[in-house]
């Protein structure tokens, strides 16, 4: 399981439709929206070919001009089972 929190810097006259569309992104969970423009999100993968899919496809989504990983936590599945 992999466990990530970002910065995403938006347009501000584009930030609400791209939480919008991000809270709709299996994985992607939408904590906070600034009147800037700025989200906070944090990831839920399997896998990290799935945590670098979705950093890249969130930078490429409508609105997006920066994001910045601010935490990554990784736990082996057996671990989990512990």
């Amino acid at each position: 399981m992999h466990i990530s929190s970002l910065i995403v810097d938006a347009r501000a006259d584009l930030a609400a439709e791209l939480r919008d569309t991000l809270a709709t992104w299996p994985g992607v969970e939408v904590h906070a929206l600034t009147p800037e423009g700025r989200l906070v999100l944090t990831l839920e993968t399997d896998t990290d070919a799935q945590t670098t899919d979705l950093y890249a496809r969130i930078g490429t989504a409508r609105g997006v001009m920066s994001l910045a990983l601010v935490y990554h936590h990784f736990e082996p599945e057996t671990e989990l089972e512990a």
